[in-house]
């Protein structure tokens, strides 16, 4: 297989992906992403769960195995656990989501990897972590976002916690896995050395939440779900249209609502007591939202978000797939990129982000076929012959 051209920032560095699903392998999506040499390492015959995940056809595996090589591994079987050490000589990171204990029972621990590679960076992603009282708990990103506390603030007041709509927990978790990577590679080129990172969904939903820990060892506030506002927060919300279309606005600023008072031709309510300033606005906020919703529901979208965008006010619709292939700018910056696959004929994705002017990523193919790079990894990495190479794949090591 020709690879095509690779000018990532990472396209010196090799990476060895166990595990499945979505908070490892997004890590390695990430990594991949930067132009790392991702060898995703699966189960014989079945390969991760994710090949078959998807609402409608299974097209998520496209995105998340994307840029990554694929051969087959079981680690359950003493040849395959071999086979792990032998590619971890010639690795720069290997990222792994086990339920921790997990490589440890089967001899691949950080103590012994890191013997056989010094350099070796092990990024480790788990519910809780790899030490404290929890650790060897089953950790999904459901749980960690209900105890990282994202899940309590997270919908209507007056409803039951509701979950985002996406796997945020295990998404956040593979993000600071991927940063801790990076962090360790700066390192290990200052010393030689490499390190674990350890991941824990649950600190990384955490770490989002903002200064609710503080407001309440500081002042015993617990912050409370809050719907579609930010309490003391205003004006910022989503408001009616007259073709019933919903938009976000967003005015809390003091210069930027005195620019939206002159869009809805009422400049004397920026001098209002009651809005006069952010602390103001936000005793006020259910007030003033009623009055900028009574403005919107007169105009249609169109003309509403025209107006909003002359006057310097931030404001948008409420995208759906749809909506984000047919804007002018995620065309215009390629946000969303055609992408050829052998099986789906118009498979699109986002395009790899953030943006870099010197060493851009670029998604270079979709998911593969289940070890579709065998070959290249055993008998060109490894060196293994042919027959050997058969022997394994008769006997279920690959």
């Amino acid at each position: 297989m020709t690879e095509p051209a690779n000018r990532g920032p990472l396209a010196d560095v090799r990476v060895l992906e166990l595990g499945q699903l979505i908070a490892g392998p997004f890590c390695g999506q990430l990594l991949g992403d930067m132009g790392a040499e991702v060898i995703k390492l699966e189960p014989p015959g079945v390969g991760d769960a994710m090949r078959d995940w998807g609402r409608g056809l299974p097209v998520w595996w496209s995105v998340i195995a994307r840029n990554k090589k694929s051969a087959t591994l079981n680690l359950r079987e003493p040849r395959g656990q071999q086979l792990l050490r032998d590619l971890v000589k010639h690795a720069d990171v290997l990222i792994e989501n086990f339920r921790p204990g997990t490589m440890e029972k089967w001899g691949l621990g950080y103590d012994a990897l890191s013997a056989i590679n010094r350099g070796l960076i092990m990024v480790r992603v788990s519910g809780f972590g790899q030490t404290g009282p929890y650790a060897e708990r089953a950790g999904y990103g459901s749980v960690g976002e209900a105890m990282g506390g994202i899940r309590y603030i997270a919908g209507d007041p007056d409803r039951p916690p509701v979950r985002t709509g996406l796997s945020i927990g295990d998404s956040l978790a593979a993000t600071f896995a991927c940063m801790g990577a990076l962090a360790a590679l700066h390192h290990r080129s200052n010393s030689g050395v490499g390190q674990v990172v350890d991941s824990a969904i649950y600190e990384a939903v955490l770490a989002m939440m903002e200064s609710t820990v503080p407001e309440y060892s500081e002042g015993g506030l617990i912050r409370e779900r809050s719907g579609a506002i930010l309490p003391k927060t205003a004006p910022s919300n989503v408001y009616p249209t007259k073709s019933g279309e919903m938009i976000v606005m967003g005015a809390n600023q003091d210069s930027v609502f005195a620019r939206l008072c002159e869009a809805m031709e009422r400049p004397e309510l920026a001098r209002d007591a009651r809005f006069v300033d952010h602390v103001a606005r936000g005793e006020h906020q259910h007030e003033l939202d009623d009055l900028i919703s009574a403005w919107s529901a007169t105009l249609d979208a169109d003309p509403l978000l025209a107006r909003l965008e002359q006057f310097g006010v931030p404001a948008g619709r409420i995208y759906r797939a749809p909506d984000m292939l047919a804007d002018p700018h995620f065309a215009a910056r390629r946000s969303i990129v055609d992408v050829p696959h052998p099986t789906f004929g118009n498979l699109k994705m986002q395009d790899v982000f953030p943006r870099m002017s010197a060493t851009q990523g670029t998604v270079r193919w979709p998911g593969p076929p289940l070890g579709a790079h065998n070959d290249e990894v055993y008998g060109g990495l490894l060196g293994l012959s042919a027959d050997e190479r058969a022997r394994l794949q008769r006997d279920g090591v690959i």
